[in-house]
């Protein structure tokens, strides 16, 4: 199924697969930005295993995979990718104050924050729709305000003046979208990867991701606080009686 979607999308100019659209496996669509998804995912996967002793097994295993596929995805470059994170950078500095780490939704609709993991900046953005229903419900009326506990009506009056914040924006700022993988680099990395289609992929670094999180804080790695008696497995060894 995957492969018909690419054979169609490769015969168009764009050559781009559509976001959204069915993979042919159900309940997984196509996924919008897998590349920047996939390295945010391996690069927090592989700061969270730093925690973890260099003994451990499991560190070592799942750090060299991780490594490796991070590597095959970090050289997939989206074409124009390299004007657009200059643009991007760009953008950033002069407007800091609309990406910060824990950025609020501002009166416009937008939501945009920054994390960082393995060293590179993550930007993460949500434009509002064409139709903002703000736009409609507000009617000049002053903004009705939540209770303000045991306070006469002056002093409520008062305080939703001082907290309104104004519905007029001074400055709207302009961003374009990631350049996206062409359908043929995608489906290279699928072979390269060998796990799947990249949305597959994409939720199995997830999974990791928690799994990795989830060992660290209860800290696998110690002793038992109940240690088995002695000779609890014994019974699973070839030359038991």
């Amino acid at each position: 199924m995957r492969r018909t979607l690419r054979l169609l999308a490769g015969v168009k100019p764009a050559r781009y697969l559509t976001p959204g659209n069915p993979t042919g496996l159900t309940g997984l669509y196509t996924h919008s930005s897998p590349r920047s998804s996939l390295i945010y995912l391996y690069s927090k996967t592989l700061d969270q295993l730093k925690e973890f002793p260099e003994s451990s097994v499991y560190r070592q295993s799942i750090e060299a995979l991780t490594k490796h596929r991070l590597s095959i995805i970090r050289a997939a470059v989206p074409p124009g990718y390299d004007e657009w994170a200059a643009n991007a950078a760009k953008i950033i500095q002069e407007n800091p104050e609309e990406f910060e780490v824990n950025a609020e939704t501002t009166l416009d609709g937008v939501h945009a924050s920054t994390v960082t993991a393995g060293g590179d900046v993550f930007l993460y953005r949500s434009d509002p729709t064409d139709e903002d229903p703000r736009d409609i419900e507000w009617d000049g009326e002053a903004p009705e305000r939540g209770n303000q506990g045991l306070r006469a009506e002056q002093e409520r009056y008062e305080l939703g003046y001082l907290d309104a914040k104004s519905l007029e924006h001074p400055k709207k700022v302009e961003w374009t979208p990631e350049p996206q993988l062409t359908a043929n680099q995608i489906e290279e990395l699928e072979t390269k990867i060998g796990a799947g289609l990249i949305e597959e992929v994409v939720q199995v670094a997830e999974n990791e991701l928690k799994l990795v999180e989830v060992m660290k804080e209860n800290k696998v790695w110690e002793s038992l606080e109940e240690k088995p008696p002695a000779g609890q497995w014994e019974y699973f060894e070839r030359n038991s009686a």
